[in-house]
């Protein structure tokens, strides 16, 4: 005559193949979270190398485009490690400038650099930009040439002070016959980046250079070249 099975053998003979069934979905699970991973740092990096190639061509010649993220599943969240941009020619308003630096806010270290850079007022030569976490630093040369073009009443500009974050610039114009030197002094303003004439009242004249609610200019500065001069600028991302 047999004994009975005791209940909690059964009970345990039970539970031993629900044990390793899970223990084989887990591993086929983080299986599959490794292979999506792999497949992510694989493609998602080129995927999104082209299109930000794809988006800046509209407005550009492009040399060269590199995103780099890891895990790049992040990218899925317009989160990057680094992103490198090499333009030969670029042509952008103040205010889509501004809206591709706030779009950049995910990116922990960007180097961007333009041969020729048309902002709607001033063509820019060798531009250069940089940010590392919310910092913006920028670089950039100006020719008389250029600027006589976007103030044609302006000659002979030339920087004549540096400090303090202000810039001062002096040119010579010529208004309805008269020709004067004039001073003007290039600072920011709450975060906007303006000019104001040195002259009596020429708080009317200022004029707003760049403005972004999401972009706050700290300080610029200036070095004389040849032909013009080499623009330095500090920023911040909000």
């Amino acid at each position: 005559m047999s004994v009975p099975e005791a209940p909690e053998w059964r009970l345990r003979s039970l539970w031993a193949p629900n044990v390793g069934t899970v223990r084989r979905l887990a591993l086929l699970l983080a299986g599959g979270v490794v292979f999506v991973l792999v497949i992510a740092q694989l493609f998602l990096p080129g995927i999104a190398e082209q299109r930000l190639r794809d988006r800046l061509s509209r407005s550009g010649r492009v040399l060269k485009v590199e995103v780099d993220a890891f895990p790049a599943i992040e990218l899925l969240w317009h989160h990057a490690d680094k992103v490198v941009v090499r333009l030969a020619s670029y042509r952008s308003n103040p205010g889509h400038l501004g809206s591709t630096l706030d779009e950049a806010a995910g990116v922990g270290r960007l180097d961007a650099t333009a041969t020729e850079l048309d902002t709607g007022l001033v063509t820019l030569h060798d531009a250069e930009l940089s940010k590392r976490g919310d910092q913006l630093s920028g670089t950039a040369r100006v020719t008389e040439a250029d600027l006589r073009s976007s103030m044609p009443i302006l000659e002979n500009v030339q920087p004549v002070a540096s400090g303090d974050g202000t810039l001062t610039l002096r040119g010579t114009a010529t208004l309805l016959g008269l020709t004067s030197t004039i001073d003007a002094t290039l600072r920011s303003q709450a975060g906007r980046l303006i000019v104001q004439p040195d002259v009596p009242f020429g708080a009317l004249a200022t004029l707003t250079l760049f403005s972004d609610p999401h972009v706050a200019v700290e300080s610029v500065g200036a070095a004389s070249t040849a032909n013009g001069f080499t623009v330095q600028a500090q920023a911040r991302l909000h």
